[in-house]
């Protein structure tokens, strides 16, 4: 939990982080699920006991515990039960296929397993989570131990090959200086699923700052706004896809629930349209919208508040403190501004400081690094995401990228999600095919396409568009788009 170039004047091992909160005020609401609230000095006790489980399970200092659940407390007592014993908590999707399963854990090597279909696991150490906990178990404080590492996440990355992230800040903390804009005191409300990093990240850096955790169980539109009125939410974490969710309810709908009490919007994963953050802007206010763009190495990012990006209208912002930034073609030289490139960071730490791989290499040149997005930046050095190098269109000769286009597309009424893709085409070498998402799976396409011909340029419009009632993205605005395309191309073949 530490930042690149910010001191902590008290810092503690983040396994030690629930028991201090505790201790200062037992009854205080810690953590809220599905209508039953968990207080600091509850919490505090059953990560206790699940520690000690872990430890009667074999797990040690500087192992790894997978912990593949859905949301629900137990995720999230059982990082802290890993931090706690100087392990490192390895969130995961309890939905993953066998074979992606299977191949992440031969990278992690992962001391116990916690998975409720324990057969998923073949030939690992395994646990149920109620074998997690044992009511008989000691409750009280463990000695305060760090881990090395304060995560590690999965990813199938732009190869489509199992890596994990594994993430060298050690798990140390200050209890009583939150960061983010957070403050003691503060409610935050996480409608994201715990196995992806922001999501993961956000709430147990705000459980370990003292804030009352509202988490959902996935993601729903109108129950985000129920929560936030009945439990008076202060920071509220969102990626686009949920922005876009709420935002497209009945008006009458929204206007059932008090917005009031939210002091922070912060958004994250994937770039906002600028059509969809400007009417968050009008509803929540600008002085409570913010943006970060990073990813789960840690290279570097930017960020931007609502009344800045006003005045830089669709910036991801500026480079944060703790970071380089540079723009490169293909070539490796800087690009002017205004010029498309890759996007590459340094930590000023140095390179190889915030992560590590295992399962892949790191693109760099030199010391930079990349995510593998484009973008530009102004002479003023506001950042401009363009979209991933791997995704980018090539039509006609021309590149599309499918971020700018999936905007247009999602701002036509009715559309729940779209992903665009390139499919080959023997006369542009790929056309621009767009999968729609809508409630009942009908679409004006004639409208849709009038609706984007005043947007977009003609060559970046969709040849071809289909449509579906599927979900296209998960709940933190994830996409697996090769696995789209590819299934387009094999049922074409």
């Amino acid at each position: 939990m530490s930042t690149p170039g910010i001191a902590m004047a008290d810092p503690r091992a983040v396994g030690a982080l629930l028991n201090i909160h505790a201790e200062r005020d037992p009854d205080r609401p810690a953590l809220t699920f599905e209508g039953v609230t968990l207080s600091r000095g509850e919490l505090a006790a059953r990560v206790n006991r699940r520690a000690r489980a872990l430890a009667r399970a074999g797990v040690g200092e500087g192992d790894f515990v997978a912990i593949a659940l859905p949301n629900s407390p137990a995720f999230l007592e059982l990082a802290y039960a890993a931090w706690a014993l100087g392990a490192t908590p390895a969130p995961l999707s309890h939905r993953l296929p066998a074979a992606e399963l299977a191949g992440i854990l031969d990278l992690l090597q992962p001391r116990i397993v916690v998975i409720e279909d324990v057969s998923r696991a073949t030939g690992r150490a395994v646990m149920t989570e109620a074998a997690t906990y044992d009511p008989a178990l000691d409750p009280s404080p463990l000695p305060a131990i760090s881990s090395r590492h304060l995560k590690a996440i999965a990813s199938g990355g732009s190869t489509g090959r199992p890596k994990v992230i594994v993430d060298m800040a050690p798990a140390i903390a200050d209890p009583m200086a939150p960061l983010l804009g957070m403050e003691e005191g503060d409610v935050l409300l996480n409608p994201g699923p715990l196995y992806h990093a922001a999501p993961f990240g956000m709430t147990c850096l705000a459980m370990g700052w003292g804030l009352h955790v509202v988490l959902m169980p996935r993601f729903d539109a109108e129950e985000t706004l129920r929560l936030t009125d009945r439990h008076k939410v202060s920071w509220l974490f969102q990626v686009p896809t949920m922005m876009h969710r709420i935002w497209s309810l009945p008006e009458e709908v929204k206007a059932r629930y008090d917005m009031g009490s939210i002091d922070v919007v912060m958004h994250i994963a994937a770039a906002c349209p600028p059509w969809l953050k400007e009417k968050w802007i009008e509803w929540v206010g600008a002085e409570t919208v913010w943006e970060i763009y990073t990813g789960t190495e840690a290279l570097g990012g930017t960020g931007i508040r609502g009344v800045e990006w006003l005045t830089k209208r669709g910036s991801v912002g500026k480079v944060l403190p703790g970071y380089e930034m540079r723009i490169l073609d293909g070539d490796g030289r800087d690009c002017p501004p205004d010029v498309v490139g890759e996007i590459f960071f340094k930590p000023l730490r140095g390179q190889g400081t915030t992560y590590r791989y295992l399962g892949a290499e790191p693109r760099a040149q030199g010391e930079f690094e990349t995510l593998g997005d484009m973008g530009y930046v102004d002479e003023d050095g506001y950042l401009f995401l363009a979209d991933r190098r791997v995704d980018m269109i090539v039509s006609g000769g021309a590149n599309v990228y499918p971020a700018e286009v999936e905007a247009a597309i999602d701002a036509w009424p009715g559309v729940q999600c779209s992903v665009v893709v390139g499919l080959p085409d023997a006369d542009l070498g790929q056309r621009v095919h767009a999968i729609v998402e809508t409630a009942d799976g009908a679409l004006d396409r004639e409208g849709l396409m009038a609706f984007l011909a005043e947007r977009i340029a003609r060559y970046k419009q969709p040849r071809t568009i289909e449509v579906t009632t599927e979900r296209l993205r998960d709940d933190a605005g994830k996409v697996r788009r090769s696995a789209l395309r590819e299934a387009r191309m094999a049922a074409a073949a």
